[in-house]
């Protein structure tokens, strides 16, 4: 059975984003740390990121009494895409072999159980994967994933002017809620920046508040990796 890695995402001392959302630390399973950007379903069926990956959590977190103690969210991560958006819409476009349904189905799915489904992108030209970004689609592609009744986005920041990302993120987040539909919005903009948004005066425009007044939710540093090493790292720098 493929290892479960759950996680929370805590935001202390300040107000995040006032869009009724996440007003509580959203808590469940994602699936980068274990499973990265896995593609090649043919050699590891059990261990791509597909849909079945994604089903089958969802169908452990409601059974084994995860969802019972508020474990929720199911996030694709990385990867899910085609490296090319459609010719006709511009739009966005999941792997049509690994998500042959499209991700509106896994939501459907996930939604099934009682659970959230969350998604990935970036609001750069590309993801960190080398897949599909944001940059320059932020309305067509906050509509796309509201139309797939997405509950939650996480917005990674590689491929993407940093001098920029002040103006770039809350403009994504104002997309977001313009669609109608409730998506969390989680930020790695301070991830990119130096300081982090915590140095003062602030670098690149960038402080605390202002990541706080614009997402529900954001990433500080770097990913945590598979080691006590990261792990006790990241609790140094802090």
């Amino acid at each position: 059975m493929s290892l479960l890695v759950f996680f929370s995402l805590i935001v202390i001392g300040v107000i995040s984003l006032d869009n009724g959302l996440a007003r509580t630390p959203p808590m469940g399973w994602l699936s980068w740390q274990r499973f990265r950007c896995e593609t090649d379903c043919n050699t590891y069926p059990n261990d791509c990121i597909n849909a079945n990956l994604y089903e089958a959590q969802a169908d452990r977190l409601a059974s084994d009494g995860w969802k019972d103690v508020g474990y929720v969210q199911v996030n694709i991560d990385d990867c899910w895409s085609t490296k090319e958006r459609d010719p006709k819409t511009n739009e966005q476009v999941p792997d049509p072999d690994r998500f042959p349904n499209g991700i509106k189905a896994v939501a459907d799915y996930v939604h099934s159980k009682g659970l959230k489904l969350g998604l990935y992108s970036d609001i750069g030209t590309h993801t960190c994967g080398g897949y599909t970004g944001m940059e320059g689609y932020f309305e067509l592609d906050a509509n796309t994933f509201a139309s797939w009744d997405i509950d939650m986005l996480k917005v990674d920041g590689c491929y993407a002017n940093t001098s920029s990302m002040y103006i770039d993120y809350p403009n994504l987040g104002k997309a977001l809620n313009a669609t109608g539909h409730p998506i969390i919005y989680s930020c790695s903009w301070p991830a990119y920046i130096s300081g982090h948004g915590e140095d003062n005066p602030p670098v690149k425009n960038t402080t605390m508040a202002e990541i706080a007044e614009y997402c529900n939710l954001w990433r500080n540093y770097d990913d945590v990796q598979d080691s006590w090493a990261s792990v006790t790292g990241i609790i140094n720098y802090w």
